[in-house]
């Protein structure tokens, strides 16, 4: 059995036209001659997926960080370091052990 075949998608210019100005997707469908069950509804629809996939979380590498960026991270881990370091020898001073 041959397969019916519609080009929906190369007519879904004409077709947002069509619903901007009014008409329902059933007599889009029977304007255009779409036999299928509900075309216009799954033509936007699967627009309306392929939207949304584009703005979904991207994966991969994690962008590359630049030398100053680690230089910065560097001098604020050192001064984080003494900080800690001078807390510990005052809290170590200020207790005497028995």
């Amino acid at each position: 059995m041959a397969r019916k075949y519609q080009h929906t998608k190369e007519l879904l210019p004409q077709i947002k036209e069509m619903l901007e100005r009014g008409m329902t997707q059933r007599e889009i469908a029977k304007h255009l001659g779409l036999t299928e069950d509900r075309p216009i509804h799954q033509l936007l629809k699967r627009e309306r997926k392929k939207e949304l996939q584009g703005i979904g979380k991207q994966r991969g590498r994690k962008p590359a960080r630049t030398l100053a960026k680690y230089k910065y991270e560097n001098k604020r881990l050192k001064m984080e370091n003494e900080l800690l370091r001078d807390f510990l020898r005052l809290t170590e001073m200020g207790c005497d052990p028995d």
